[in-house]
């Protein structure tokens, strides 16, 4: 089973499906797909997220798309939307990550984006 992203004239994702894999039949299923509904289409990994496959398998275009999420086809990778202007794309893994890395103290943290700092949440 494999899991392919339909794409806008942005390359924009607009949908996720589950497919067939791309070796069943000897057909070329991003092509099938991309005609069939009139969008281009990708074939994309459930298990990958930041380049790394969750179960040791070879990862697949950076990241599982999900809706939103944009095409890189000079990286062939799938970027999710950027949460803050001051975060920064982190080319190896195609995700945003903030400036400052967040505190390894087990606490919990939210992102203040007004000072670019993490903060620990206000409990009323």
């Amino acid at each position: 089973m494999a899991h392919y992203a339909f794409l806008d004239e942005n390359n924009k994702v607009t949908e996720v499906i589950v497919g067939k894999d791309e070796n069943e039949e000897g057909t070329d299923w991003e092509q099938y797909y991309s005609e069939l509904k009139g969008q281009p289409c990708k074939r994309c990994s459930y298990n990958t997220v930041g380049g790394v496959h969750k179960n040791d398998g070879t990862p697949f275009r950076k990241n599982y798309p999900g809706y939103g999420f944009q095409y890189d086809e000079s990286r062939d990778a799938f970027i999710p939307p950027k949460e803050f202007n001051s975060w920064l794309l982190n080319e190896d893994k195609c995700l945003w990550e903030a400036p400052v890395e967040r505190p390894n103290d087990g606490k919990k943290y939210i992102w203040n984006e007004e000072d670019i700092n993490w903060e620990e949440p206000v409990i009323e």
